[in-house]
């Protein structure tokens, strides 16, 4: 099975997110899940080599929010477009819901997006995050992580919540799982820096929800 991962760079980059950093993590992960992984740090080129691809990862801040906000190539949003057709799995991660804005497929897919002034989330730092079902069925431990809590995020149609953050008393979706078209799709909104992937219960969750969305064979 092979993985690109389009890590943030360029204008895809931010001041927050050490995207440099967190995408050999996921590699590391996806690897030990029987993956074959690369990593591309031109979001946009990405989107045009997904030919053979069974898991795309997008690991990628804002380009609204980037002083050189360029043009997206046509090609990359018709290489996304294309290889949804054909049902390639999707893993969104973490700033991933404030990414690809230029691509008009992007949120419809991942199911929700972080909304300008209204999405928030509290400061980082430990936190346990509750566990509802595995995404191949089955229950699913909760998830002790340091990491931050995406609160009030956009839906964009129906998911289903694999984990939440409960806040205050309220819940929110922390991973959802979903298909789009031919498409599995499985968003983490964890995963802002390193201290998230030293979570084993967020490396595991991590693996299945990439096998799920790949549609791997049950090991």
């Amino acid at each position: 099975m092979k993985a690109l991962i389009a890590s943030g760079s360029g204008r895809y980059a931010d001041p927050w997110h050490p995207y440099a950093q967190t995408s050999p993590l996921i590699a590391e992960v996806l690897e030990t899940a029987g993956f074959a992984v690369e990593i591309d740090e031109d979001v946009d080129r990405a989107m045009t080599r997904l030919e053979g691809v069974e898991l795309l990862v997008v690991n990628a801040g804002d380009p609204w929010r980037s002083e050189d906000q360029g043009r997206t190539p046509a090609a990359a949003i018709d290489g996304f477009a294309e290889a949804l057709g054909r049902g390639v799995g999707v893993l969104a991660m973490h700033a991933a819901l404030a990414s690809l804005r230029d691509y008009p497929d992007w949120a419809p897919t991942i199911g929700a997006l972080w909304l300008p002034g209204v999405s928030w989330h509290p400061p980082m730092g430990p936190t346990v995050v509750r566990g509802l079902a595995s995404p191949a069925g089955g229950p699913l431990g909760d998830i002790p992580v340091d990491d931050e809590q995406y609160l009030q995020l956009q839906p964009v149609g129906r998911s289903t919540t694999v984990a939440e953050h409960d806040v205050d008393g309220e819940r929110f979706p922390a991973v959802w799982v979903r298909e789009a078209g031919r498409s599995r799709v499985a968003v983490d909104a964890l995963g802002h820096d390193e201290r998230s992937y030293a979570s084993a219960e967020h490396r595991a969750l991590l693996a299945a929800l990439a096998r799920w969305a790949a549609r791997a064979p049950s090991a």
